[in-house]
């Protein structure tokens, strides 16, 4: 455990504030992560010990097959560790903030500064700079992003989380920051808790957030896996192959998938060249071409065969059409949010770099034999403008009226630590820098 205070220039200075009374009239701020923005931990059920498996960075493969492999579980509507003797949490330690802050808190991570594991970190240090106060003006809400974002514990959660600012800041209402698939998260609760969302809620301010999906990304993942970081780090962290049995399994992989009812440019589409056999000697190479709705009987084929082996047993994991039928609901939730008279909605969304949007496998010259081979093949992409994850086209497209929607030259994490943005969202907050006080993160027992 790390003392209060430390000169060492691995960890920033206590981000707990001092009695700055004129300060505390800021209406409190709740930062809401996307996915793979939250540390989750496994905690045994029987001994209670618990141990951090997203993220880290040492035996991280080793320990996410073991503890985070799920299954989804249609009577529930969650999808649950295949390790009986684990359960997955979100830690709420520093008021929230340390499960979105650095992804991997421990002493290496921080003293090699990866930036593939900070997420919130700059955004929280500017806000204290600004006076923001943790526990008081300055909260975090970190989730299980395997779920749902329309999940009973999901929403409960917010709505405690929101209730607990509201509190805290002597009934102030809150100013909520979105990242990503939170935005897809604070949809819901909006949709779902109306009254509740306009009863605490002042603005939201949402970053990079796929309202109408992202297709390229999504597409992929749900084929052959997500890779979180690329070259020689990749080494250190989950394999693509060890990341897609979890994806194929988490019900929020499908709420991304591209909305079929919104009006697209451009449709986006799986290509697959595809070798065909007249007879047994003749045989021909056609580009087959899928879109959003055509692509399901495509994810069945694929995935058809696709299993894990775990402690002795071979689990199949094919297309799951139950978390489907779900994410098909969510959508229609989705489309039902409406922002409440009074709220106001601020929207910035990635723009200049090349964003996935068609996946194609397979070429004229190299063709795929069977759709299951998708699996083990690397894709190309045709991109569109967006901030390498999310298309700029569907992170515009919120419905909402907007006071302000601003497009930023970014990457989808940079987005959290871009000076531009920091510079809207002080500006919409009405505050501005007043301390140089940075956020050291708590350290807790988890391995």
């Amino acid at each position: 455990m790390i003392g209060c205070c430390s000169f060492c220039p691995c960890f920033g200075i206590s981000g707990e504030a001092d009695d700055d009374l004129g300060r505390s009239n800021l209406d409190p701020v709740l930062l809401i992560s996307g996915i793979g923005g939250s540390i989750l931990h496994s905690k045994r059920r029987r001994r209670g010990f618990q141990t951090r498996v997203w993220v880290r960075i040492f035996l991280a493969d080793l320990e996410f097959k073991k503890k985070l492999w799920s299954i989804y579980n249609p009577k529930t509507g969650y999808t649950e560790a295949l390790d009986d003797d684990s359960e997955i949490l979100v830690p709420d330690d520093d008021h929230g903030l340390y499960a979105i802050d650095i992804l991997d808190p421990s002493v290496l991570t921080k003293c090699l500064h990866l930036k593939e594991v900070y997420y919130f970190h700059d955004m929280i240090n500017m806000l204290l700079r600004c006076g923001y106060k943790k526990g008081i003006t300055l909260f975090g809400y970190g989730y299980d992003f395997r779920q749902s974002n329309r999940i009973d514990k999901a929403m409960e959660g917010l709505k405690i989380k929101l209730q607990t600012a509201y509190k805290a800041s002597g009934g102030r209402k809150v100013n909520i920051i979105s990242h990503s698939m939170g935005g897809l998260l604070v949809s819901c609760f909006m949709s779902l808790y109306n009254d509740v969302f306009s009863k605490y809620v002042k603005k939201w301010i949402c970053i990079g957030c796929p309202f109408q999906g992202a297709p390229g990304c999504i597409n992929g993942s749900l084929l052959t896996g997500l890779q979180f970081v690329d070259g020689l780090e990749s080494f250190f962290f989950v394999l693509r192959w060890t990341m897609h049995q979890l994806l194929v399994e988490s019900p929020s992989i499908y709420e991304m998938m591209a909305n079929p009812e919104f009006q697209w440019k451009k449709q986006p589409e799986i290509q697959v060249w595809r070798k065909q056999f007249k007879d047994k000697k003749t045989s021909s190479v056609v580009l087959e071409t899928y879109g959003p709705t055509e692509s399901i009987t495509l994810f069945e084929e694929a995935l058809r065969d696709n299993e894990v082996s775990y402690d002795g047993r071979t689990i199949a994991v094919p297309f799951n059409f139950s978390i489907l039928q779900w994410a098909t609901g969510t959508r229609q939730v989705l489309n039902n949010a409406q922002l409440p008279t009074g709220v106001s909605f601020y929207n910035i969304y990635g723009t200049c770099f090349d964003t996935p949007f068609d996946v194609c496998y397979g070429s004229e010259t190299s063709p795929i034999n069977d759709l299951s081979d998708l699996c083990h093949t690397i894709p190309e992409y045709s991109y569109v403008d967006g901030d390498e994850t999310v298309p700029a086209e569907s992170a515009k497209a919120d419905g909402f009226a907007a006071t302000a929607r601003v497009g930023v030259a970014a990457r989808h994490r940079d987005l959290l630590r871009d000076k531009k943005v920091f510079h809207l969202i002080q500006k919409w907050l009405g505050v501005s820098p007043k301390h140089s006080r940075t956020s050291r993160v708590t350290n807790i027992s988890a391995n």
